[in-house]
């Protein structure tokens, strides 16, 4: 709905200052042409919208002008209440997160305020893994200050295996992936990708960070992905395994890449071929070995030599010792 559209643009320059045409249709999702109908639409409506020209030019709304957010409906409090604070996981931005959402829920309608009690006490969000396994983000807070207000950054960053090294970096922006935080900053090699758990040290600095107008964080990201993906170390391999065993492997979500070889199809005794794609030869046969009798490896030949032999060689030590 246009009206909709309208609220929507209005509060993205409301919090943003101002926004290219070009922006604002990106964000709208619709075309240049309907953005400027759009502010022409508002400014007959009385809104203090203008258009500035030039490099740094866009739409902005006049200083100091500012309207009422209209009160939310029950679908944006429900999705707003899903996205807990405890998903950040830090505990003291979880914290922060915890009172605005509190000071939320005080300005609501008494009836909405019941409801959002009851939608919350109907969800908890666990960021730990099963074997304790969790994410180190002490620094998380000084990266996400540093990007909110411009500041260069110096880290310590430790790679796992090597000494911590120090950098001088301008944050432009932080992405969660799952329960893993990653600072995108500019170097002086050029854009750089930091996972916020790896910086054992992080000091703001008093000079303001340079940001590129024309950086885009959401592109940056999606194309730095699509490089990372393309250049992982790849070894495929194809297998047979029993049914429970193969519905195992596809069910539980393993660093490598699984997919059912549906040309091959069934085989007449019930076992299913799949094709694994791993890192290496070296993790394949580990897996392999790990799954015993339970899986044949198909090809390639030097697989199945492999896991052939490492098998013989356990089955003489294993004999060894037990005579002893």
């Amino acid at each position: 709905m246009r009206a909709d559209r309208l609220l929507s643009a209005l509060l993205l320059l409301q919090t943003h200052g101002r926004l290219t045409g070009r922006e604002l249709a990106r964000r709208l999702e619709v075309s240049g042409r309907t953005v400027h109908r759009d502010m022409e639409a508002l400014s007959a409506a009385g809104v203090p919208v203008f258009a500035l020209r030039g490099s740094r030019g866009g739409w902005q709304l006049d200083a100091g002008w500012r309207t009422q957010v209209p009160g939310l409906d029950e679908a944006e409090l429900r999705a707003l209440l899903m996205s807990q604070p405890r998903m950040i996981g830090d505990t003291r931005l979880a914290g922060a997160a915890e009172r605005a959402i509190g000071k939320l829920m005080a300005s609501l309608p008494v009836a909405m305020r019941q409801q959002a009690a009851s939608i919350r006490q109907r969800l908890y969000v666990d960021t730990t893994g099963w074997r304790g396994a969790s994410e180190s983000l002490v620094m998380l807070p000084i990266v996400q200050e540093a990007v909110s207000h411009d500041r260069r950054l110096k880290i310590q960053y430790q790679r796992p295996g090597t000494e911590p090294v120090e950098r001088v970096v301008d944050p432009l922006g932080l992405v969660a992936k799952s329960s893993t935080w990653y600072l995108v900053a500019n170097t002086p090699e050029g854009y750089r990708t930091y996972r916020v758990s790896r910086i054992v040290q992080a000091t703001l600095l008093g000079e303001r960070s340079e940001r590129p107008p024309d950086f885009d964080l959401a592109a940056y990201w999606k194309s730095s992905s699509e490089r990372f993906s393309e250049a992982l170390p790849r070894y495929d391999a194809l297998v047979r395994a029993e049914p429970r065993t193969a519905g195992w492997i596809r069910m539980s979500r393993p660093p490598w890449s699984v997919q059912v070889d549906e040309a091959r199809g069934p085989h007449p005794d019930d076992w299913v071929t799949l094709r694994l794609r791993f890192d290496s030869e070296e993790e394949a046969c580990s897996v392999v070995l790990g799954l015993g009798p339970r899986v044949d490896v198909i090809e390639p030949v030097s697989l199945r030599d492999r896991v052939a032999s490492e098998a013989a060689a356990v089955v003489k030590r294993t004999g060894a010792r037990a005579s002893v």
